[in-house]
């Protein structure tokens, strides 16, 4: 409990230094380009079987229904709301807040973290909040082209390897898809990417023991973020399908 009270505080802090100037500008660049550089090969790659298997377990199970001309519908959405913000998540997560932990941990066993304090130079808002913002506009544009390969990989296997109807298949998420499905997706990942560089953050400047605490914390940032993340992740849809109606209902 004393944890979850530190990290809320923690939190609270952080995120009062995000409209705080001057922002800084080069650091939220620098952690950007590190983030999606290490993030956006795995995400795409990753995104592809994630929308394939979708296709396809969708596609059977339509046909043994006898409703395939909603396969397509099926599997968009999936890939949309679900599939495309937890690829992002893990992506995320794993890659940029591991890599967030580790520079912030070795930052404070250095103690380059106390030496900023003493010169009058707020950690949270020198270091902390331009990683934030950083993580959550990749986490963004991320989220994007995870749901454009994985739409375009589940069409491929479902028209190609399962025998599916093109038309048949755009047409029915045409039908029952909206512009609110595309938006919960995104705003799944800015809330994904700001839990994970939060989690890495903290965990990275709490780290104690030398090294050997730096691997523990990056290790504990990872599980703790993927917990937090499929939490959020059923909070968000369960939200989302309350207050926006569903077409065809």
């Amino acid at each position: 409990m004393a944890q979850s009270g530190h990290f809320f505080g923690f939190c609270l802090d952080a995120l009062r230094c995000l409209p705080r100037r001057p922002w800084q500008v080069r650091e939220f660049v620098q952690q950007a380009w590190f983030i999606s550089s290490v993030s956006i090969v795995p995400a795409a790659l990753v995104a592809i079987p994630f929308g394939a298997v979708i296709a396809l377990q969708l596609g059977s199970l339509a046909r043994q229904l006898g409703a395939e001309s909603f396969t397509g519908a099926a599997a968009v959405l999936a890939v949309i709301r679900e599939a495309g913000p937890i690829v992002t998540a893990l992506i995320i997560a794993g890659a940029g807040g591991s890599a967030i932990c580790a520079d912030l941990g070795s930052r404070k066993i250095r103690e380059e973290l106390d030496a900023m304090e003493v010169l009058g130079i707020d950690p949270l808002h020198r270091l902390v909040a331009p990683r934030i913002v950083a993580a959550m506009l990749v986490a963004f544009l991320l989220n994007a082209l995870v749901s454009v390969v994985g739409v375009a990989g589940g069409y491929f296997f479902n028209v190609v390897l399962q025998g599916g109807t093109p038309g048949a298949y755009l047409a029915s998420f045409q039908a029952l898809g909206q512009l609110g499905d595309l938006a919960v997706g995104e705003v799944k990942a800015l809330f994904f990417g700001a839990v994970a560089a939060l989690v890495a953050s903290y965990k990275g400047m709490t780290a104690r023991g030398g090294p050997k605490g730096v691997g523990d914390a990056v290790n504990q940032s990872v599980v703790i973020t993927f917990m937090l993340l499929f939490a959020l992740n059923f909070v968000i849809t369960a939200v989302y399908f309350q207050v926006v109606p569903q077409k065809g209902t």
